[in-house]
């Protein structure tokens, strides 16, 4: 057992229910699944406040996954919902890119967490509309990182004709 130093507090993105301390902490392969602990707690808020209380910056994700680029592009010009997303990636890119709903999704939350996207509870036409759908929309900052994305291909595709790898003028 090791020693303690008061309550735990409990902490929301932790999917477990906070107890109170009662004055040890056991090791961890002795620890119950999904339980408080003031280590775990420590590691968890000192952790995560440091790195998620620091601000992304547009170069800490490039190069973005490729998913990720074309669901961007994909709310760009309109709000979508994800099947509608699949769908205009799919005809973007004439069917050679098909976004699983898994591949979809997880990227979708990865990008609302980086803040490149945001759902909108604006619906194009609620009356035609099924009320469980999500809406994507891009954010500003979404933008700004698929702009610096497209410049970072393009300096990619010169330098690929540069090196005689793409046909068109050097």
């Amino acid at each position: 057992m090791f020693p303690c130093r008061g309550p735990v507090v409990p902490c929301r993105t932790l999917s477990s229910v906070s107890a109170t301390c009662n004055g040890t902490v056991k090791p961890w392969f002795a620890r119950p699944a999904r339980a408080n602990f003031a280590l775990d707690i420590y590691i968890h808020t000192v952790y995560t406040h440091s790195v998620s209380s620091r601000e992304i910056e547009i170069e800490d994700l490039l190069p973005l996954p490729e998913a990720t680029f074309h669901i961007l592009m994909a709310v760009a010009e309109d709000d979508r919902h994800g099947y509608a997303i699949i769908q205009e990636v799919a005809t973007r890119t004439d069917g050679m890119l098909k976004l699983s709903p898994g591949t979809l999704y997880r990227s979708i939350q990865r990008m609302l967490e980086q803040g490149l996207i945001q759902e909108t509870a604006e619906r194009p036409a609620p009356e035609l509309d099924d009320e469980r759908r999500r809406y994507y929309r891009i954010t500003s900052f979404g933008r700004a990182v698929a702009k610096a994305e497209a410049r970072r291909l393009a300096q990619l595709v010169k330098l690929a004709r540069e090196s005689g790898f793409v046909p068109g003028r050097a």
